[in-house]
């Protein structure tokens, strides 16, 4: 089968600790400060509200146009878009937009946590089976964009859906493996920035048989009038139901990919901020690369206050600088991306948290994933206490402020146009680590100049690498040889 260049535009949860001093990790490897610019974080967050988007027209492509791009094999050079680039933002501070965001990032960990204990207790158990469909890909490329400015911390990408193409904004989502689109005749619909797909509009659109192996691999499906009836539950009030069909979906105008399983939701509710959709990009046998056949992924996600946009590539190969970490997958639960996570150092201290804190244990219980989705990483209660101290412990000079939400360690920084704060660095099972940048752990609440340490305790046994960690590095996925890569600084 000939090979095909794809190319989307985005818009982007107990243990002892011992009492032994820290570890000293080599000095030839340690970075033991990072700096932050306070004076940049502090602007770019005045500037979400201040955004003056360009709302994108829903272009509907045509017949002779699919099939001029779908025949293209090069690859383009795509202009990236962010969120704010279609709706501008409602809150009238930026601490508004921060408590929106931290609140809905809260309902999405509760969400994750929930499905995970599901899953480990045998409840709602799919009957996966393989799609028959078969594609050969090369090189998909997605721009992604943040969508802050609307108080949220997901990100989004441009897809033509049907033929011909009606263009819409999805949710990008590690987290999930269902696609979908909200449908017309809309029972209940959420306010979304383009036009509600109109199923009778595309010659594409064909719904799914009860018996088909798409429907059967749903974790939740009702049969009506011999078609697939879909319902998913995100666990913090979103939802969507609706009919389980197959669509075209085409890719920033370029290229097309046919029979792609998608929820027609006639019925959704959520926080999905002006998103017409999702596409689901887990491990799961519905999600997007799986239907794809994709035998690895990447995106780069734009800093959150950011009106720039970078890319989601697919079967694009790991950059060969990449910081590279084991890729596991647990068998009670196929959807989330786990990471071999040993241990984590402040200043090139290794800290006491046990290695088995991290650990994804044999009946699918603990370890670390790495969400697109969630915003804040969650760490363990015990671990999270071991490394907020030790951050404390070296940033004794600066000034404290009242903790945020989920944040209770934060600095007034008002007074300051950078700082030097002690590096934050994962290590992973295979030696390696990951230094993060001070911006990527230390994140404004406002404009004012506060800035919380953006980690989290959790009392569930699950954490979860989120976005904010994640931000200005190229994170890839090679599913085929089951290897997380991280490329910092390239965008």
């Amino acid at each position: 089968m000939a090979k095909l260049g794809f190319h989307l535009l985005c818009i982007l949860f107990t243990f002892s600790f011992s009492t032994v001093h820290p570890r000293t990790i080599s000095p030839a490897t340690t970075v033991s400060t990072s700096e932050l610019d306070v004076t940049d974080s502090i602007q770019k967050s005045l500037n979400v509200l201040s955004f003056s988007p360009q709302p994108q027209q829903s272009q509907m492509l045509t017949s002779s146009e699919l099939s001029s791009s779908s025949s293209s094999s090069s690859i383009l050079s795509l202009q990236l878009h962010s969120r704010v680039a279609v709706h501008k933002s409602s809150h009238k501070s930026y601490e508004s937009v921060t408590s929106a965001r931290l609140a809905r990032d809260s309902a999405r960990v509760e969400s994750l946590q929930t499905r995970l204990d599901l899953a480990v207790n045998g409840v709602k158990k799919s009957d996966l089976k393989p799609v028959d469909t078969e594609l050969s890909v090369e090189n998909l490329e997605v721009p992604v964009v943040s969508g802050t400015s609307q108080g949220s911390g997901e990100y989004f990408c441009r897809v033509g859906i049907g033929h011909p193409a009606s263009q819409a904004y999805m949710v990008l989502d590690t987290g999930s493996d269902v696609n979908w689109l909200q449908c017309a005749p809309c029972a209940d619909c959420y306010q979304q920035a383009d036009p509600i797909f109109e199923p009778a509009s595309s010659s594409s659109y064909s719904p799914l048989t009860c018996e088909a192996h798409q429907c059967k691999s749903l974790d939740v499906s009702e049969c009506r009038n011999g078609t697939c009836l879909y319902e998913v539950s995100y666990g913090d009030g979103s939802y969507t139901v609706g009919d389980f069909v197959t669509e075209t979906l085409t890719l920033q105008g370029s290229t097309t990919v046919e029979n792609i399983a998608i929820g027609c939701g006639h019925n959704n509710e959520g926080l999905f901020v002006g998103a017409a959709g999702l596409i689901g990009l887990g491990g799961g046998r519905l999600s997007f690369p799986s239907q794809i056949n994709a035998t690895s992924y990447s995106y780069c996600l734009v800093d959150r206050d950011s009106d720039s946009a970078s890319t989601l590539e697919f079967n694009s190969p790991i950059p060969h600088d990449a910081i590279t970490a084991p890729l596991l997958r647990n068998t009670k639960l196929d959807t989330f991306y786990y990471i071999g996570l040993t241990g984590i150092s402040v200043a090139g201290q290794l800290l006491n948290i046990p290695s088995s804190t991290f650990k994804l244990t044999n009946d699918g219980n603990s370890g670390v994933i790495v969400d697109s989705g969630t915003a804040i990483t969650r760490l363990q209660t015990e671990a999270y206490n071991v490394l907020r101290d030790a951050f404390t412990k070296g940033t004794k000079e600066l000034p404290a402020a009242t903790g945020v939400a989920l944040f209770d360690t934060c600095y007034d920084l008002s007074k300051r146009k950078s700082v030097q704060v002690p590096t934050v660095s994962f290590h992973f099972t295979n030696g390696k680590k990951l230094d993060l940048l001070a911006k990527n752990y230390l994140i404004p609440v406002d404009s004012s100049g506060t800035f919380c340490f953006a980690f989290a305790p959790t009392s569930s046994s699950l954490s979860i690498i989120g976005n904010v960690q994640q931000q200005g590095t190229r994170v890839s996925y090679d599913l085929e040889n089951s290897v997380i890569g991280f490329s910092p600084n390239k965008c």
